[in-house]
């Protein structure tokens, strides 16, 4: 199973992956590094650094191929919102809304994403359930209730499965300074280093903490569930900031404390309703606050560290000065280069190089080099040095104003001028450009060098599982091959073969389901060293069975009923169950989430292959039975004896072979007085000589002398077929 992480290095998000890498996951995560660091998640996974709102995801999601996107990515600091709006709505509403779309795209199962209480707003009601209503008085607040909308109408326009998790105040370890629940870190770091304690407000404002490993456990519990919607996903309890104070002053000795005034956007008191989640997803918290906190405090106490060399000092290129010696630059060179050109220009207007105009080189030179702007100003500096030339020579304005020279000369300037700075501008212009798309380009390479290397590594490490997992998905794909047919009770015979070898449980058990769903009875079995099975079961009166059929859930035997298999499953067609799966004799290593989940995607091939089977025998059953009898045709009654040998020589399934002494198949009323007195798991066919003859699906030798009892008593002569004269 794949994960995606969003916001993976970060404090909740870390955790969260941690968790899913533990259970058997191969991660993923996205993080723009904005406030994660890669020094929280040690374990192996796969790294993008994006914005989630950055197009390049959709490369992630092409090669992936996710099962589970949780997005914990986003903006999460309350007064940041406040100054900011625009930069929260970029973060927590386009990037979930670009996070969904790729998700909706590339078939992902399930998107979990984290909401927040600050959707409830300024609430006196407490403590808060999901159907409070929601007035948020920040950015923040507001744009996570409009997150929850989005992932909403994703569910219902396109299917995709959503929950989102209102969380109240997290803490731990690993937290940073964001978020309301980042008074926990701030609080204990300067507790650690002597320092006072700033509270905004009376200190009686109260927050719902909830413990970082208490919510990446409900997280994963729900990648798995059915659930979707809205949940609460909090402790339950209010705790003050003086409250929190005191107890760190508990854990760490005396501490001063300041107040200052409250900040806006701040809710007073905070509590939510957890009961919808512990009873939808049976799940509770494991730690109190007293717990939490002391976890915490250790923590940053053993992982200490001086801020990083880079922020102590800024860089000098950065500083106004040296934005303005920047700037000015160009114009500083270019009155530098008229001073030389008008020294030129006057000292040697005698000498031979006036037949050169300086003043033009000038001007080209410049707009070589700095293109329009300078170009012009170098016109104008050469017009005025003109003037200035023929002034000293002894001419007047007025006639200078009117000699044709001056206007051919300024002319000339102001062309070239015009000419080679838009020449220059354009080829500059055209070198930004094309190195701009080279960058983005050796960027994109890069990017996709990654995802190649990445999705071949995953290549060989799915072909590495597939040669030496029993359990992988590559394993259980190759395996549920064998159920490839068309004929139910092949499926069924070959079902038993493919849970021995994906679950590796010792006693694989295949009960049929009648149509009133009141008795199971059953079909196949493992020959598990003749362990007692019971051959039909009433479903009223045991418990599993009904959670099984009747709520169509997987079973999963917590308490260690003797009783009763260590999971069942129900095999599901068009709607109905079918069949119940139960699995015992299973290694208690094998007896984890990891493997529920693999027992529950193996059956929900066994029931994609068995509707499909009885989609077929519903479409020929004209071509499969003797028109208006229960009586299977020579060529389908093979087939499914065929099904019967092969369980019996790979399992130890028994079953009887009857023949019926009777005249010719003319006389219609005797199949249908036989068909009466089976059970629904049984057949009736005629052999390849021409004989009726009764199939006694796994059933002995003593089963089948009862039958053979109850044929006499009703006037039927029926025997024991000889198999190998009739289908050898």
């Amino acid at each position: 199973m794949r994960v995606l992480v969003t916001g993976g290095y970060g404090f909740i998000g870390s955790f969260v992956a941690e968790r899913f890498y533990k259970e058997g996951y191969e991660v993923s995560i996205i993080d723009s590094l904005a406030t994660g660091s890669r020094q929280n998640v040690t374990f192996k996974h796969k790294s993008y650094t994006h914005n989630v709102e950055d197009r390049k995801c959709e490369e992630i999601f092409r090669s992936s191929r996710f099962d589970i996107v949780v997005h914990l990515a986003a903006q999460v600091n309350v007064g940041t919102s406040v100054d900011d709006p625009r930069l929260d709505t970029k973060s927590n509403v386009l990037g979930l809304s670009n996070i969904l779309s790729l998700s909706q795209k590339y078939g992902v199962k399930k998107l979990i994403f984290a909401s927040s209480a600050a959707v409830y707003g300024e609430n006196s009601r407490m403590p808060l359930t999901e159907e409070d209503d929601c007035e948020p008085i920040s950015p923040y607040g507001l744009n996570k209730w409009i997150g929850e909308t989005y992932c909403r109408k994703w569910h219902e326009i396109y299917g995709l499965e959503t929950i989102c998790f209102r969380f109240s105040n997290v803490y731990g370890p690993r937290q940073g300074n964001g978020g309301e629940g980042g008074v926990v870190s701030i609080f204990t770091e300067r507790a650690l280093s002597a320092k006072e304690l700033i509270i905004y407000g009376d200190g009686g404002q109260t927050r719902d903490f909830i413990y970082v490993e208490d919510v990446a456990d409900a997280i994963y519990r729900a990648s798995y569930s059915y659930l979707t919607g809205v949940y609460n996903l909090s402790s339950n309890t209010e705790t003050s900031v003086n409250d929190l104070v005191d107890t760190i002053r508990s854990l760490h000795g005396d501490v001063r404390t300041a107040y200052r005034d409250g900040r806006p956007g701040d809710i007073y008191r905070s509590r939510l309703d957890n009961a919808k989640i512990r009873r939808d997803l049976d799940w509770a918290p494991k730690y109190s606050i007293q717990e939490g906190l002391r976890k915490t405090f250790d923590w940053f106490a053993a992982n200490r560290s001086p801020e990083p060399a880079e922020k102590k000092a800024p860089r000098i290129a950065s500083s106004p000065a040296g934005k303005w010696a920047k700037a000015t630059k160009p114009f500083v060179e270019n009155v530098l280069a008229f001073g030389v050109t008008a020294w030129m220009t006057l000292s040697l207007r005698d000498s031979m190089y006036d037949l050169i105009d300086i003043r033009l080189i000038y001007i080209i030179v410049l707009g070589i080099i700095y293109g329009n702007r300078q170009s012009i100003t170098a016109v104008a500096l050469s017009v005025l040095l003109y003037v200035y030339e023929q002034l000293d020579s002894g001419r007047e304005l007025i006639s200078l104003l009117q000699d044709s020279d001056f206007y051919f000369y300024t002319a000339i300037y102001l062309f070239v001028g015009l000419v080679v700075g838009y020449a220059i501008d354009m080829k500059n212009a055209a070198v930004q450009s094309i190195r701009a798309q080279k960058e983005a380009l050796e960027e994109k390479y890069a990017f996709l060098t990654d995802v190649y290397n990445d999705t071949r590594e995953v290549k060989e490490q799915l072909q590495h599982q597939v040669m030496n997992s029993a359990d992988s998905f590559g394993k259980i794909h190759a395996v549920t091959k064998e159920l490839e047919s068309l004929e139910p009770e092949k499926i069924f015979a070959s079902t038993v073969g493919v849970l021995e070898s994906v679950m590796r449980a010792e006693v694989v058990a295949i009960y049929s389901v009648n149509k009133y769903k009141t008795y199971l009875r059953l079909m196949s079995r493992s020959d598990a060293g003749g362990s007692e099975m019971a051959k039909s079961i009433r479903v009223e009166e045991v418990p599993y069975v009904r959670q099984v059929v009747l709520e169509k859930k997987l079973f999963v035997n917590k308490e260690l009923q003797e009783d009763a298999p260590l999971m069942a499953a129900p095999v599901i067609s068009n709607g109905e169950v079918v069949a119940v799966i139960a699995l015992s004799g299973m290694k208690f290593e094998h007896f984890t989430l990891y493997h529920q989940n693999v027992f529950k995607i193996t059956v929900d091939l066994i029931s994609s292959s068995f509707s499909r089977a009885l989609a077929f025998v519903e479409a020929t059953v004209n071509q499969r039975y003797i028109e208006g009898t229960p009586v299977l045709k020579p060529e389908v009654f093979e087939s499914i004896l065929e099904a019967k040998q092969t369980a019996k020589s790979n399992h130890g399934i028994d079953y009887v072979l009857l023949e019926v002494e009777a005249g010719p198949f003319a006389a219609q009323s005797l199949p249908a007085r036989i068909a009466q007195m089976l059970r629904e798991t049984d057949y009736i066919g005629i052999g390849k000589d021409g004989k009726l003859m009764v199939l006694l699906s796994n059933s002995s030798a003593e089963d089948a002398s009862r039958v053979l009892e109850r044929f006499k008593e009703n006037g039927i002569t029926v025997h024991a077929a000889e198999e190998d004269v009739h289908y050898v």
